[in-house]
């Protein structure tokens, strides 16, 4: 495939939802098969035409894991590092997280788990924190609200 026919369809792709560096390298690794085209060329170009920003990624990824699937900060960090995103982007995506949405989705789901575990405290706070360590969350914000549960109850 030509080098302009993939880079109009990687614009194309840009314009439709976010996509980060490696992501896009992917996809046109994947489409240039044995020709002799310069994937990274492709990629300055899709940044410079604004195609492709990674704060705007880390942000967009950030804001949606937090609110839609529940996940903690430290999850949130250590997929978009995976994704070979410099630090700069993560913690500027991390910030754009809406605080107090991000701690009634934390609360909402560890409440869920914490209906569906069984057990004494010792081994209900170990699930729990076994479960929310998962999602991201920290120690300190489980026991907290592991501590506001128990009390609540």
């Amino acid at each position: 495939m030509e080098r302009d026919k993939i880079y109009s369809r990687m614009a194309k792709l840009c314009s439709a939802r976010e996509y980060c560096r490696s992501e896009i390298a992917r996809k046109i690794e994947a489409l240039k098969g044995e020709d002799a085209i310069d994937t990274q060329a492709i990629i300055s170009q899709l940044c410079e035409d604004k195609y492709i920003d990674e704060k705007r990624y880390a942000a967009f990824f950030a804001r949606d894991k937090s609110a839609l699937q529940g996940w903690g900060e430290q999850k949130i960090r250590y997929s978009l590092a995976a994704k070979g995103l410099e630090r700069e982007a993560i913690d500027y995506g991390l910030e754009q997280i809406d605080a107090a949405r991000a701690q009634g989705k934390m609360e909402s789901v560890l409440a869920a788990k914490m209906r569906t575990i069984k057990g004494d405290g010792q081994q209900e706070f170990v699930k729990l924190l076994k479960f929310g360590t998962g999602r991201g969350y920290s120690y300190n914000q489980i026991k907290a609200f592991y501590d506001n549960y128990r009390r609540g109850k």
